[in-house]
């Protein structure tokens, strides 16, 4: 079985090959926990090493709304799934400008100090591919942004104690917890409206993070995520 850097190294290629000579960008999504972030940190990593094609990277976590209006509905999973991000300013702040051929706002948001943000600008080159990792991207609002898509794929049963080591006091592992509801069902909710890995050009199994593999399109009903 391919160790990890051999299945990066695969997923690289493959990500290299989407629109040569354009500016392409590349959703990177996953429940809470799945890995998604260390993935796209991982490829920019090896492109870094071998100098071929560019890849950059960013997370969509840099654009949430503030904590007033991701929690004006309440606590719950339908306002966790419905009002976390600022879309809209990630639209303007990135996708528009990379399309143009101009410099990207990476956040606007720093969600732990719920406090606007504003960092330099980042000039990517013209054959850039730009990864952007987190949850909810295969929304019906963002599909048609990306020119490729990746899901990792991991189950709750993995992803929640996974997720939760990231967060002091976050401790039960149990995907069933009071303390994940809102987590773990907003991402139910997504999976019931959108089946993210329906729509995503590649799946990568990362439940196994020594041996990740990268496998074909999933049914919804083979998803171990499911509930």
């Amino acid at each position: 079985m391919p160790d990890r850097r051999v299945v990066l190294h695969q997923l690289l290629s493959l990500l290299r090959e989407v629109n040569i000579g354009k500016r392409v960008l590349v959703a990177i999504d996953g429940v809470d926990g799945a890995g998604k972030t260390v993935v796209a940190e991982e490829l920019v990593e090896v492109a870094d090493q071998d100098g071929l094609r560019p890849i950059s990277s960013l997370s969509i976590d840099g654009f949430h709304h503030p904590r007033s209006i991701r929690y004006a509905n309440g606590p719950g999973p339908d306002s966790f799934y419905r009002n976390s991000y600022d879309y809209d300013a990630f639209i303007r702040s990135v996708v528009t400008p990379f399309r143009h051929g101009l410099s990207i706002t990476p956040a606007v948001w720093d969600v732990d100090a719920d406090l606007a943000v504003l960092p330099p600008h980042v000039c990517l080159p013209e054959d850039c591919v730009l990864l952007v990792d987190g949850i909810f991207l295969h929304r019906p609002e963002l599909r048609e942004l990306w020119d490729a898509s990746v899901w990792v794929q991991v189950p709750f049963a993995v992803s929640v104690p996974r997720g939760n080591e990231r967060f002091a006091g976050q401790s039960d592992s149990d995907p069933e917890a009071q303390s994940n509801h809102r987590y773990v069902g907003g991402q139910r909710l997504y999976f019931a409206q959108c089946s993210p890995w329906d729509h995503a050009t590649w799946v990568l199994d990362n439940e196994d993070l020594t041996h990740p593999a990268i496998r074909g399109i999933l049914s919804p009903g083979s998803s171990p995520s499911l509930p």
